[in-house]
């Protein structure tokens, strides 16, 4: 039986191991290359990537791929997924890529693909080209005279900086605020810290220094703690903390206190709906937003869609029901009127844009409604997954009926870590924590769990 390519956000893995290795990368140019040539004019494809050491491999075997097929190739080095994502679009290309593995650790990497609309492919097209990678795939070489060209163009930093001042009303000026901005040694190490600048701000930057192994590493929207530390210590207004390809964020209030993605979605949701710019009647969130954002946006009388987990069942939803403003608890916020996937400065630079019409610091503009309590677990894993043991499943019965109706329970294996993932949440901080430690416990137990890594 052959092993799936691509999982909830494109083909991830550790780098030079399977899926994530230059023959793969290769292949992959290829197949989708093909899949998006059509007709006798040339066709381009814009390549983008973060700070990982593993993308100088990842981008010359997809370089050679795609040239193989006839498409030609525009580098754009280290950028934000969300500005591959415009430029595609930008620069009228059939095809975008972003070589990236997120939040994730320096040793993995990955691959995601845009199509010409600047949205992420479906999983109907990625299918297609998984079975090319795996067919004759040697048939769709073009022939000599039609081989690709690759080349790598200026300016492109400074035309995603202009597209994301833009998002903001040109009587918005950040001058006398101070920011700390944390990009995580990552893709958006040169664009944010100066996005800010331009617009005025004093800007404290942290994670601006990537050598291609410290990627993520104790900094970024995976660890806020380190902005939080830094708004306190140089009396900030506000900390902004992205990730390693810049497309989700996490906020510091100017008391180090962290704002999540529901408080974000909150404060843009309330934003749009008061100044007659927010469609749908809502707001689209995932599963594991807090039930504290439904209640609010319910006083409000605005509905909260819920998808599965993932940006992109986020951003199908939002198309299908022809809504504005959808996100992640994680920090994913989709602003489709902007943007076609999460884009982490964009949506700082609309919550900064509601605190200074507000003239109200940030602790209060952000803190939108009480959160009730909600505990995360994950557990690393290797081999077949924990869930599928009889005896996890039998424990995991137990807890929501325990759970009944006083809360939420959440339990599932991340699309790109081998995590297990367990969430409750209710009004009963003691019932939940009992309940995800017994989870957590029967998890362990069957011989698969190496132990709870991260909480939240």
């Amino acid at each position: 039986m052959r092993q799936k390519l691509f999982g909830t956000d494109g083909i991830r893995g550790q780098a030079n191991t399977w899926p994530m290795t230059a023959e793969i990368a290769l292949k992959v140019g290829m197949a989708a290359g093909h899949m998006f040539t059509n007709g006798g004019r040339r066709h381009r494809v814009v390549i983008g990537k973060d700070t990982r050491l593993s993308g100088y491999t990842i981008e010359n075997a997809l370089v050679s791929g795609f040239t193989s097929v006839g498409m030609d190739v525009v580098q754009l080095g280290p950028i934000p997924t969300p500005a591959v994502a415009m430029l595609v679009r930008s620069l009228r290309a059939d095809l975008g890529v972003m070589i990236s593995a997120s939040h994730n650790a320096y040793q993995d990497n990955g691959i995601k693909l845009f199509g010409p609309d600047g949205y992420k492919l479906s999983d109907e097209v990625e299918t297609e080209i998984e079975a090319e990678v795996f067919g004759d795939i040697d048939r769709l070489l073009a022939e000599p005279d039609h081989i690709g060209k690759s080349r790598r163009i200026d300016g492109i930093v400074d035309r995603y900086i202009e597209f994301a001042k833009r998002t903001l009303d040109r009587t918005i000026s950040l001058s006398g605020l101070k920011i700390v901005i944390d990009c995580a040694n990552g893709a958006a190490y040169r664009v944010a810290p100066a996005a800010l600048w331009e617009l005025g701000a004093e800007v404290v930057a942290l994670g601006v220094a990537p050598d291609g192994r410290n990627i993520n590493r104790e900094c970024g929207s995976t660890v806020p703690d380190h902005i939080c530390r830094k708004v306190l210590e140089t009396g900030a207004h506000i900390g902004i903390a992205l990730d390693g390809d810049a497309d989700r964020v996490i906020i510091s209030d100017e008391n180090g206190q962290i704002v999540d993605g529901d408080q974000i979605l909150a404060v843009i949701g309330e934003n749009f709906r008061n100044t007659g710019r927010l469609r749908g009647g809502g707001v689209v969130a995932t599963v594991m937003s807090n039930l504290g954002l439904e209640r609010h946006f319910e006083k409000l009388d605005l509905s909260l869609i819920r998808t599965k987990v993932g940006d992109r069942y986020v951003v199908e939803a939002m198309r299908r029901g022809d809504y504005n403003v959808g996100g992640e608890q994680s920090g994913h916020v989709v602003l489709s009127d902007f943007t076609t996937t999460g884009d982490g400065l964009v949506t700082a630079l609309q919550v900064l844009s509601v605190v200074i019409q507000s003239d109200k610091p940030v602790s209060e503009v952000c803190r939108r409604f009480e959160p009730v309590p909600q505990l995360l677990k994950n557990l690393r894993f290797s081999g077949p997954s924990p869930l599928e043991s009889e005896a996890v499943k039998s424990v995991i019965a137990a807890q929501e009926m325990r759970l009944g109706r006083a809360g939420r329970l959440l339990i599932r294996k991340s699309g790109t870590e081998p995590l297990i993932r367990v969430m409750a949440q209710g009004e009963d901080q003691t019932l939940i924590s009992g309940v995800v430690a017994e989870i957590v416990a029967a998890v362990q137990a069957a011989g698969q769990g190496e132990g709870v890594v991260s909480t939240s």
